[in-house]
């Protein structure tokens, strides 16, 4: 029997739940409140809108006391999200977001758990063009032995991010239209660097921004310049 992909189609095409299920791509629980505000709709709507989405499989929740928080159900959900963002007509700003949250949204941010934006393409580029990971068939990263040195100099133990949809996965970045480093390896990195102090992680959004210790640390491990890469956007 064909699956039935109208179902979750369906459930994704509101805009309403459509606005709730990109607040979650951060990979973090958000309360019903904080979900109803971002997707503008009355606690009530959005009770209903929550209760479709659990229903149908697309999200979790998980009650603590009085409170329900909700979350994506997998990370299967999240891909399908990045690929529908990809397929939607470009956003007419996106080249010069109006807005400072679109600009430090497509300057760096969260993508269910590994690093996004102009920044994740930044740190994907520059681990391809010193050899340490190597795009590969269905849609993954070859990690080299010169990678794993790399990797593990930096505090990753690779042997323990296994998994059966591979370690090193590339996620199509839909601001970027280009590939970031996804997958275990990808939200291990995030964490590893945020826990460096290269990067500064807005907890009230998915913003992830680069500190000057991270400049310098990426410009020295893997030769990304983020300033003259804006300069020359600027210019």
């Amino acid at each position: 029997m064909e699956p039935n992909i109208a179902s979750p189609a369906a459930l994704i095409g509101d805009p309403g739940r459509a606005a709730m299920l990109q607040l979650l791509m951060d990979g973090r629980a958000h309360p019903a409140g904080a979900l109803a505000w971002a997707a503008g709709l009355t606690a009530q709507a959005a009770s209903n809108h929550l209760t479709r989405l659990v229903d149908g499989g697309l999200a979790t929740v998980e009650r603590e006391g009085r409170h329900r928080y909700y979350r994506l159900a997998n990370a299967e959900v999240a891909h399908a999200l990045e690929a529908l963002a990809v397929l939607a007509a470009p956003v007419r700003s996106l080249e010069q977001p109006r807005s400072p949250k679109a600009r430090a949204l497509r300057d760096g941010r969260c993508c269910y758990g590994h690093l996004a934006g102009r920044l994740g393409i930044a740190v994907a580029d520059g681990l391809v063009d010193r050899g340490l990971i190597v795009p590969a068939d269905d849609k993954l990263y070859a990690v080299t032995a010169a990678g794993c040195a790399w990797f593990e100099d930096l505090g990753l133990d690779l042997a323990s991010l296994r998994s059966k949809r591979g370690a090193a996965r590339q996620c199509l970045d839909w601001t970027e239209r280009r590939h970031h480093l996804a997958g275990p390896l990808g939200v291990a990195l995030l964490s590893r660097m945020a826990d460096l102090a290269w990067l500064d992680a807005d907890r009230a959004s998915r913003v992830v921004r680069l500190t000057a210790l991270g400049r310098q640390e990426l410009l020295a491990r893997l030769g990304v310049d983020l300033e003259a890469a804006e300069g020359r956007e600027a210019a």
